[in-house]
Parts: C-alpha cells; structure tokens; sequence
C-alpha cells in the first residue's frame, strides 16, 4: 500500500522496484502547508540502503525496458496520462496544501505535466540517428541514439509534479530508467503520482521514488556509479554541490538553475503593455518561477509612466487563501525564504531605495499563521543595491532606470547568471541586436512569462548546462553510438 501508519502517524512510503516499501531508517519527514504551518502529511526518509535498492532496481530494469519498441514506452505514458487527468482536481488541491500556489495555478501545473508527458510520448517514432557515407567500399556507417541507463530526477519545490513530468517523460521515452526525488518541502503530489504509475503498471524498477533531503538522499542518487545521468532544477548552490558529487564518475548533469530575469523597457516600447506584463511576469506563482522577472531596467524617459502604470496594476493582485477563486497569489513555500527576502528588501532600501508598493509581511487573520509577504514595488533602485545583485525568488521587483539599451546590456551581461530575459521595444535591430548579445537562455520580446512544450528551457553561465523541453531536451536523454559495419 502506499501509506503506512507508525505511532499513530500515517505517511507515504517509499516506492522502489514497483512496490510500495518502508525506509529501512523509520525516520519520517513532515509537510507543511505554507498558508498555516500545519502538518498536511508525512513522507519517509530513505536511508543509503534504500537508495542503493532504488538504484540497483533501476539498473535491473533498464536493458528490458530499453529493448522495448518507442512506441510500446510511450504507451504507458499515454495511460498515466489518463490517470492523471482523471485525478486532475485532486492532485491540484494537493499542490496548494503542499506548494501555496493558487489553485487556478495548480490546476495549470497539473495540465502542463500531462502535455509534458504528452509531448515526450509523441515523439516516441521521431527519435532519429544518421546514416552517413564511409570513406571505405562496401562499408555503412551509422550514427545511434542510445538511453544513458540508469537516471536520476531532482525536482525543485516551486513546481513539484510539473517538473516530475518534464523529467519522466522524455526519460522513460528515449528508453531510460528513471529515479524521482522530490524536494522534501513538497513530496506529497508526487507520492500520489507514483500510485498512478502503480496502476498503470510500469515494468518494475522502470519508475522509482525516494524521499528525503537532497544533502543526504540526493548525495547518494548523485554519487553512485550506477547513475549515468542526472536532471536537476534547483539553486545554484544545489547545482555546484551536484556537479562536484557527480564528477567523479564522471556523471552526465543536466542543470537548470537559478536565474536573475531583467525586465528591459525601452523608450520606444508599449508602456501599457510592458506594465501589465512586468506584473504577470514577476507575481505569478508568488515570485517563484525561475523565468520570472526578477528587476526591471526602464529607460529614463518613459521611467516615470512605466511605474505609475505597473502600480496602478498592482491593483488587480489579491493575496489570500489560495482556495479562493478571487485571490492571485497565495504565501511562499518555505519559511526561510521569507526571511531572506525581506532581509533583501531591508537592506535594498537601506542603501537608499524606496518602497512604492508593499515591503513586508502582512498581519491580522489568515496572516498571523504562514509564510506571507506583500507583492512589493521598490524603486531608486541602483545596479549594484541588494535587490538588483541577489537572486530574489519572490513577490519584490525593483525598479532600475537606465539611460540607453547598451547600459541595460551591460548590467545583464555582468551578471553570473543567465537564464532569461525580457525585452520590450518596437525597435526591430534593438530586438536583433538583443537576441544577439544578451547572455541569457531564453529572451522574451515584447511579451510576458510564457512558454511551449516544442521550446527549449535552458540557461547559460551560472543558470545551468544543458536543457529541456522539446526536441533538444529530449536529446539530452541521448548519447551518440557511431557503427561502422562492413557488408562484404
């Protein structure tokens, strides 16, 4: 079964080599729900010798699971991707008990895992290699897209199940095993995913879920020479530990990590759109999207226009209960979290910004309990001030002016990471020489925070090496195999 109960306590157990199993360390951890602190569920907490069943699990079953045509792989996707919908709202309600989001956008993150997997399993017949002509008579030479084997899922806490199915997906489908490690703040969702891929009956050991902290569980997924690859989305600082923990195996990595969004307004640019899509682009989610706007760098000569309007926007944000159809941005995740972004609004505004909107934790009713900040405004912000240098991840968008679109390049381009950008300008050669020069993975001209399955979501510099989504994501689950067969 799939949760267990201990000391009166009922938690989710592990599920490894297709049953459900208690971690063999009895420890368990639990969940919050952001808006209350109460505890909504517990999870295990796998010790090393579950983590090793896992992996070994996983590498039993991925020479059998490899061999099976594409197509017969990406059938099991399509059925879980029936279940899934079928558990749609369920499954949403468990993303804002565990998560904060609101349940408009649980409901968004639940449709987008199933066009992940949806996507992945399309593209199961399209996965081609190269035949090439050999430099020797009667001689064939190929070019092979193989699995890597055994892989490993770290997901990131902002978007627990939509992050799982970007993962499996285009694993399972190029012929991987995969192991799932949800982050230990947001598990449950995931938990009952897995119980979806119980019953659609996935080949034992094909699919693998473990719980537990990433400096521990995540350690040893990392560092075992049974893993051929890892996926991760997460910090920096997560990223830097897992490549070092990876190298000596010498451990394929994909990595998506944080990012510092600048917001680009030119004078020339359609204020009103720009400002509507500068409030989108930085609350959605409460500020926890990694493509998120995190500054805006306005020119001088629209500055003033631009922030009246975005702030006349920032009337249509109500934070609440995330239940509440009527509210648009629901508490952060995590506690720690509140406490960094409020130390970067105090010190921003010690070094001489001003807040225009917001600037601190609300109180009375629902407030007095969770992990609650205001949707804040912070303008006078200079380049170098606190909120315009560190990583915010949170309802506070600064406001920088700039003089010319080459100072806003500068300012990007000086940045350790590089995963997005936002530009809005009529301009085309400013849009041309934007996309040319700035150092980011992904620019968004003239539009707010979007995306597509066929895209591809990578950052550069610090933000991350290699990438998903679409036909390159899925190639990253690929290596290259060159044949060279002679015929007569």
């Amino acid at each position: 079964m799939m949760k267990a109960e201990h000391n009166g306590q009922e938690y989710y157990r592990l599920y490894i080599d297709g049953q459900w199993v208690d971690s063999s360390s009895a420890k368990l951890i639990e969940v919050q729900n952001p808006a209350n602190e109460e505890v909504i569920g517990r999870v295990s907490d796998a010790a090393a010798s579950d983590v090793q069943k896992a992996l070994e699990s996983s590498e039993k079953a991925q020479l059998q699971w490899q061999r099976l045509p594409a197509v017969k792989r990406a059938a099991y996707l399509v059925k879980l991707v029936e279940k899934v919908k079928e558990k749609r709202d369920f499954l949403a309600r468990l993303l804002v008990l565990e998560q904060g989001k609101t349940y408009g956008e649980a409901l968004g993150e639940v449709d987008d895992t199933m066009a992940y997997m949806m996507y992945a399993a399309e593209s199961a017949n399209k996965i081609k290699g190269d035949i090439l002509p050999s430099n020797r008579e009667g001689e064939i030479l190929q070019i092979r897209k193989v699995p890597y084997g055994v892989t490993i899922g770290l997901c990131a806490w902002n978007y627990p199940l939509a992050l799982l199915g970007r993962k499996l997906g285009p694993a399972l489908v190029t012929g991987n095993t995969m192991i799932i490690k949800p982050h230990e703040l947001t598990p449950i969702a995931s938990a009952e995913f897995f119980n979806l891929i119980h019953e659609v009956g996935f080949p034992p050991g094909v699919a693998n879920f473990v719980t537990g902290t990433g400096a521990e569980v995540g350690q040893l997924l990392v560092s075992s020479p049974i893993t051929k690859l890892v996926t991760v989305t997460g910090s920096v600082r997560a990223g830097q530990q897992i490549y070092k923990a990876a190298s000596d195996n010498i451990t394929a990595l994909s990595l998506e990590l944080g990012g510092k969004a600048p917001f680009i307004v030119l004078e020339d640019a359609d204020i009103d759109k720009a400002a509507e899509a500068a409030v989108s682009a930085r609350f959605a989610n409460c500020g926890q999207v990694c493509v998120c706007s995190e500054m805006v760098l306005v020119h001088e000569k629209v500055a003033d226009e631009f922030t009246a309007k975005l702030l006349e926007h920032m009337k249509s944000i109500k934070v609440g209960d995330p239940f509440d159809p009527s509210v648009t941005m629901g508490p952060k995740a995590n506690g720690n979290d509140l406490i960094k972004i409020d130390d970067i609004v105090q010190q921003t505004v010690a070094q001489g910004a001003s807040i225009a909107w917001g600037g601190k934790r609300p109180s009375g009713g629902i407030f007095d309990k969770g992990y609650w900040y205001e949707p804040t405004i912070l303008v006078d912000v200079k380049p170098d001030m606190a909120a315009a240098q560190k990583e915010i991840f949170g309802p506070v968008l600064p406001i920088v002016r700039i003089s010319s679109f080459e100072e806003a390049i500068d300012i990007v381009n000086a940045s350790e990471l590089g995963l997005s950008a936002y530009l809005f300008t009529n301009d085309m050669k400013k849009m041309m020489h934007g996309t040319d020069v700035l150092q980011v993975g992904t620019v968004f001209l003239n539009q707010g925070m979007s995306g597509c399955m066929q895209g591809y979501h990578s950052g550069h510099k610090l933000s991350g090496l290699g990438g998903e989504d679409g036909e390159y994501g899925l190639e990253g689950y690929l290596q290259k195999r060159t044949i060279y067969m002679n015929y007569l």
